[in-house]
């Protein structure tokens, strides 16, 4: 199986804000094979800095039902050190959703450079409140975005 780009998002929540409502997002790009959930995990911080990881496949609870249908090929590669990393740069008081992504449109790509003795040089992920500022800078100069 060849395997496109890997990437990991976290996204962080107040203390309960978390509704499950991202799945849904997600649930479209995977339904357009834009992208695969390789692993996804909920981790809480309480006030003491203590945490807990709770996998969400793991769940009754209704917050995860919205994740069910985008977690069938999920592979669990998260390590308790990545688990473990993302923990620790939380905030107290703080959740947050840990997830890693396949990016499956980039997979034909992949082969196509491999198969032409291509390699990547660099990649990186622009956030969008960069682009955001970019975006207010060109526009105070007069310069269209």
């Amino acid at each position: 199986m060849t395997l496109g780009p890997l990437e990991y998002t976290v996204i962080g929540f107040r203390k309960g804000t978390f509704d499950g409502s991202i799945a849904r997002e997600l649930g479209k790009v995977v339904d357009q094979n834009i992208i695969r959930i390789v692993d996804i995990v909920l981790i809480d911080r309480d006030a003491q800095g203590n945490t807990a990881v709770i996998e969400i496949d793991a769940k009754e609870d209704p917050a995860f039902e919205s994740f069910a249908p985008i977690l069938e090929n999920r592979m669990g590669l998260f390590t308790p050190e990545d688990i473990e990393t993302i923990a620790e740069s939380l905030p107290p008081e703080t959740s947050a959703l840990a997830i890693l992504f396949e990016h499956r449109w980039a997979e034909d790509i992949k082969d196509a450079m491999a198969r032409a003795g291509g390699f990547l040089v660099a990649r990186a992920v622009i956030p969008p409140e960069v682009l955001e500022e970019v975006s207010a800078e060109l526009e105070a100069a007069g310069t269209p975005a």
